[in-house]
C-alpha cells in the first residue's frame, strides 16, 4: 500500500474542492479533462466522471480539483469523493497513462535567492517540490530524501530545509556562494526537471518532525500551547519562511512561563536571526498572552 491521504480544501469557487494529497501523483504536469472521453490518459479522472454530478476533473502534482454540477451540494458528497479517491490511489489504481501528453508544460526554473544567514542560500522553484517540510543534517539522515541525499555528495554542504517549493542549503565556510552558487541551482533544477523524487512519499509519516506528525502533536496540547502554536503559525512562520527558514514549537512550561522553539533552515545557526526573533517572539507573546509567557527559548535545529 502507498498510504495515500486525501484532505478536502474548498475554494473560492463554490463548485469546484480541492482533493489534496500527501504525496504527488505525476511528474510536477497538469491535467484538465472535460469528460469522459476526454480522460481516455487518466483512469482515475474516468473513474470520478462515473459520478452524475462530476462536470470537469484537473489533475495536477499533489491535487485533485473537481467541479460539480448544481444537482448536489458539496457538503453532502465530498467525504465520499476523498474516500472514494483514497482507495483507489492505495489500491494501486493509474493516475495519468504513461503515454499521456501534458495540458501545459512548463519548463524548470530554480533561481537563487540569499537569506539573513550568510551560510544558508534559499533555491527557489517555479513548481511544487515537497508536500510538507523537511530538514536533514547529514547525509544519514537523509536517506528519505533523494535530493538531499546527492546535495550532501558535495563536500560544502552542511544542512538542507526542504519546503513547498523551495531547498535552502547551508554550507561550511570553506566555500563562498560565488563560486558555488550556479553549480548548486543548476543541480537542484535538473534534478527537478528530470522528474525525480525529491522527498520519499514515506518521509512524511517516518519522520518525527514533518507536518503530519507535528499536526498529531498539536492535538494533545493543552490550550495554552495550542494559542502559542497559533500565534507563531500566523505572525511569525510567514516572514521566517520567506528568508528560508522555519520556526517549530517544542514545549511550554507554565510553571516557569517559558516557551522553547526551534529555528531551523536559514534561521538556525544564524546568531543574528536567533537574537532577533528570541526578542521578538518573546515580545509578541508577552503581549498576546498576558500572564502566561515570560521567556522564550530559541533553539538552533
Amino acid at each position: 500500500m502507498n498510504n495515500f491521504k486525501v484532505s478536502v480544501q474548498e475554494t473560492s469557487n463554490n463548485a469546484i474542492v480541492k482533493f489534496e494529497l500527501n504525496q504527488f501523483i505525476t511528474k510536477h504536469q497538469s491535467f484538465e479533462f472535460n469528460n469522459i472521453d476526454d480522460a481516455k490518459a487518466s483512469p482515475l479522472a474516468q473513474q470520478l466522471f462515473y459520478l452524475p454530478f462530476v462536470k470537469k476533473v484537473y489533475i495536477s502534482s499533489n491535487f485533485i480539483a473537481v467541479e460539480r454540477y448544481n444537482i448536489v451540494e458539496w457538503n453532502d458528497v465530498q467525504d465520499e469523493v476523498a474516500e472514494q479517491i483514497e482507495a483507489y490511489l492505495n489500491d494501486g489504481g493509474e493516475v495519468i497513462t504513461e503515454d499521456a501528453a501534458p495540458k501545459k508544460q512548463i519548463p524548470v526554473t530554480v533561481y537563487a535567492e540569499a537569506t539573513p544567514n550568510p551560510a544558508v542560500m534559499k533555491f527557489v522553484a517555479n513548481k511544487k517540490i515537497a508536500t510538507s517540510l523537511f530538514e536533514f543534517t547529514s547525509i544519514d539522515d537523509a536517506k528519505l530524501s533523494p535530493m538531499a541525499s546527492e546535495l550532501f555528495h558535495f563536500p560544502f554542504v552542511k544542512s538542507v530545509f526542504i519546503e513547498e517549493n523551495y531547498v535552502s542549503v547551508t554550507k561550511y565556510d570553506m566555500a563562498e556562494w560565488q563560486d558555488i552558487t550556479v553549480e548548486l541551482r543548476e543541480f537542484i533544477r535538473n534534478f527537478i526537471a528530470d522528474g525525480k523524487e525529491v522527498v520519499l512519499p514515506e518521509a512524511a509519516e517516518k519522520m518525527e518532525n514533518s507536518t503530519p506528525q507535528l499536526d498529531k502533536k498539536f492535538e494533545a496540547l493543552d490550550d495554552t500551547s495550542k494559542e502559542i502554536v497559533n500565534i507563531l503559525e500566523e505572525y511569525v512562520k510567514p516572514a521566517v519562511a520567506s528568508d528560508g527558514g522555519n520556526i517549530q514549537f517544542m514545549g511550554y512550561d507554565a510553571n516557569e512561563k517559558s516557551v522553547s522553539v526551534m529555528l531551523q533552515g536559514a534561521c538556525s545557526g544564524c546568531p543574528s536571526s536567533t537574537f532577533t526573533l528570541k526578542n521578538g517572539i518573546e515580545n509578541m507573546l508577552k503581549q498576546m498572552l498576558p500572564g502566561k509567557v515570560e521567556t522564550v527559548e530559541a533553539i538552533n535545529g
